[in-house]
């Protein structure tokens, strides 16, 4: 299952795009409440889709994780940030087509813990073609995952 907050335009991507683009972390906060209006199932825990080990280096923040932090304090969600490892530097998904960004992705997440018949929300900031989504819902589902629900706070058409 996939919920979505929004359509990626007007003043909902170009929040995201401060947050991610120019370092306004703060802006997670009021972007992760708004997640807060979509209907979630009932889970064990909630996976903020991983950056790379330099992507997080370079941007110096995980958005996913800061807004998967404001749904946790909210519904007492645990977050689990280390179940989901991304564990290659890929290129960045944008300008990619469908069939490259599957690509791209194969093979980049590591799941790790103790997953097994956990029912797990994916979180994301936006869903574009769904292979982030896709690929780490996989290897969820691969390490035992009861069942993952992805959430994003925006579905872009292609770019």
């Amino acid at each position: 299952m996939v919920l979505n907050y929004g359509i990626y335009s007007d003043a909902l991507a170009e929040a995201i795009n401060l947050m991610k683009f120019s370092g306004l972390r703060r802006f997670a906060h009021s972007l992760g409440k708004l997640l807060l209006n979509l209907e979630m199932p009932e889970c064990d825990g909630i996976i903020p889709v991983p950056l790379s080990k330099n992507a997080l280096r370079e941007r110096g923040f995980n958005q996913s994780l800061l807004m998967a932090k404001v749904i946790s304090k909210n519904l007492r969600i645990p977050v689990h940030m280390d179940m989901l490892l991304k564990m290659k530097d890929t290129l960045p998904q944008v300008g990619l087509n469908a069939k490259e960004r599957m690509k791209n992705l194969r093979g980049a997440f590591k799941a790790s813990g103790k997953i097994s018949s956990l029912r797990l929300l994916l979180l994301d900031d936006v869903m574009t073609t769904g292979a982030t989504a896709r690929e780490c819902s996989k290897t969820l589902m691969s390490a035992g995952a009861k069942e993952v629900t992805v959430i994003t706070l925006a579905r872009a058409g292609m770019i």
